[in-house]
């Protein structure tokens, strides 16, 4: 068992990272399941504390769960996205925190006391769980995890009626495209990669056609090739901020995966200049829907 963890990717020069820590997160692809490190088992934690309350609230319980008393805890975000409601969530546990600023952030250390509050609770909320009105499993945290998004919706309301071959969905989430292409008999195999391990293992709840595979993996490291169709709604955030050139890497993704000829279908917010980086990806590329702030296309190699 690992003496320490860390959470995520602090910015550098932030935080001290204990020697030797273990990576924890669900989104770098080989990192060990937070949720799997045994009680009362670290010395020390640092946690980059994400933005959604509920998975906030749910990583910070295991990492007190996971540490022996008198462990510590380094928790930290930035002040507008999560970091000002750290304190407050730690001291809800029962923690005594010490809590300082330092360049947009707020850092917070905990020595774990021998006696929590409310961890069950939080780990629980922050769990899986089966959502009725989607007749999906889904886990906070996931892209979109309690709602169809709207890009996604747009992007099946116009793919064609019967895709064929092999495929991949890139970036496929909980597997909501998944389900629409799988209506297909003509397709042959699906492969489903997203670089949120929550992300994968619901998906193999949702997708239980034995045509379909799962990697947990990025996208832009992934070796896919000789693929007949692609479909995918690239991200643009990382971190909580906005990048771009993670669609353009799945747009070079998408191209190099597939054969000659091969189909990408892609939806995208529509103020993201992805048509350059697709018109240099492909040999011919189409605007085939436009509404509610996204646009559909479809490319060919």
């Amino acid at each position: 068992m690992p003496a320490s963890i860390l959470y995520g990717a602090p910015m550098p020069g932030l935080v001290q990272i204990p020697a030797g820590a273990t990576q924890v997160s669900p989104l770098v692809p080989g990192a060990a399941p937070l949720e799997s490190i045994p009680d009362a088992s670290l010395d020390a934690a640092v946690v980059a504390a994400p933005p959604g309350v509920l998975e906030r609230d749910a990583v910070l319980a295991h990492a007190l769960r996971a540490l022996k008393p008198g462990g510590r805890l380094t928790a930290l975000a930035p002040k507008d996205k999560g970091g000002a409601r750290l304190r407050k969530t730690l001291e809800g546990f029962g923690c005594h925190v010490e809590d300082l600023p330092k360049r947009r952030h707020r850092i917070c250390h905990v020595v774990r006391p021998a006696d929590l509050v409310g961890l069950e609770a939080a780990v629980a909320a922050g769990a899986p769980r089966f959502l009725e009105a989607l007749g999906l499993w889904s886990w906070p945290g996931v892209f979109s995890w309690d709602r169809i998004d709207p890009g996604s919706l747009l992007l099946m309301q116009h793919l064609p009626p019967a895709f064929a071959g092999k495929g991949a969905d890139l970036g496929a989430g909980i597997g909501v495209l998944a389900h629409h292409v799988l209506a297909s008999r003509a397709v042959t195999a699906l492969t489903l990669l997203d670089v949120d391990r929550r992300a994968v293992e619901a998906a193999r709840r949702n997708v239980v056609d034995p045509r379909a595979a799962f990697a947990w993996a990025d996208v832009r490291k992934a070796a896919l090739a000789d693929l007949d169709f692609v479909v995918m709604n690239p991200p643009f955030h990382d971190a909580g901020s906005e990048d771009r050139n993670l669609g353009v890497g799945f747009i070079s993704a998408a191209a190099a995966a597939l054969r000659r000829g091969g189909a990408c279908w892609l939806v995208a917010n529509k103020h993201l200049p992805y048509e350059a980086p697709l018109k240099a990806a492909f040999s011919r590329v189409e605007l085939r829907a436009e509404a509610g702030g996204y646009k559909v296309y479809e490319a060919h190699r």
